[in-house]
């Protein structure tokens, strides 16, 4: 069980976290098997659970997923207090697949409010903008964000999907309150490494979504992402648990959020916080890919 933590806001959380996205979009498991994998994280000491309100199928389903977790929270026979719920808003399943965006400020402000009666809670834990609106200015939309934090609507407040330029601006907006930044990020999406930088330097968590995209399975890493095997072989682990150390490793703000929707899978991506990596491990991890 993990027992390590992180910081994020003004809380601490677990080294990794569970994201809840495969539970509640095309091809999700039944709902028994959502909630036991919900539990199996919860027992290994995931104290990080993240979700939108966008993450559903069909069009008259939004937010299944934060009904979803919030029935397995009240489910679960331990304390679930410590949990910090991460939501998101701003992005919208009209229900033919696709994904569009709306970040202007009335509509998420709703939307946080309605994510926080799906959840059942008085005040959404993070509330995350989920991906910048170009017919929207950054910062109106961030602005919104603070407007929730000064009501007490949400206690920390995240963006998503953003660049360097657009960190700082919801920092300047947010009044230095910017506690997250979730970008992809992984062996094989490299290009949020900036992110990851300025979120180091500025100590701000940085999550990074859909961090094994690229370590599908020890088969078929490919040559391209052999080191990952390799390490993992000498350390008689999965190539999963090595792709989250290394992640971790870059620096102490890096807070992986692996989807899944197996307990087994969890229960194997939480180890990672006890994988310690050699130097010249970690500098052949960095140069793969």
């Amino acid at each position: 069980m993990v027992s390590a933590t992180r910081t994020l806001g003004d809380r601490q959380v677990s080294p990794i976290g569970l994201g809840g996205m495969p539970m509640s979009i095309e091809g999700r498991p039944d709902r028994e098997r959502s909630i036991a994998t919900i539990h199996a994280a919860l027992d290994a000491g995931v104290t990080l659970i993240d979700t939108a309100d966008a993450y559903h199928w069909h069009a008259d389903e939004v937010g299944h997923n934060e009904t979803l977790i919030a029935e397995a929270l009240g489910s679960w026979g331990g304390d679930a207090s410590s949990v910090l719920v991460a939501t998101k808003g701003g992005h919208l399943r009209p229900g033919d697949g696709s994904w569009t965006q709306n970040g202007h400020p009335d509509h998420l402000k709703q939307a946080a409010r309605e994510s926080a009666r799906r959840l059942g809670v008085d005040a959404v834990g993070l509330y995350q903008f989920h991906r910048p609106d170009p017919d929207v200015p950054y910062a109106e939309s961030v602005g919104a964000l603070a407007e929730l934090l000064d009501e007490g609507v949400i206690q920390l407040a995240g963006i998503s999907n953003a660049d360097p330029d657009q960190i700082r601006e919801a920092q300047q907006v947010l009044g230095g309150r910017l506690a997250s930044v979730q970008n992809q990020f992984s062996p094989a999406f490299r290009t949020s490494e900036p992110e990851l930088e300025l979120c180091a330097e500025l100590g701000i968590a940085f999550l990074p979504w859909s961090p094994l995209g690229g370590i599908t399975n020890a088969a078929g890493l490919g040559e391209k992402f052999a080191p990952f095997a390799e390490v993992a072989q000498q350390h008689g682990v999965t190539p999963q648990v090595v792709c989250l150390a290394w992640q971790m490793a870059l620096a102490d703000v890096v807070i992986p959020i692996p989807g899944s929707s197996r307990p087994e899978t969890i229960r194997d991506s939480v180890t990672a916080a006890d994988l310690e990596l050699s130097a010249e491990e970690l500098a052949t991890l960095s140069q793969a890919g």
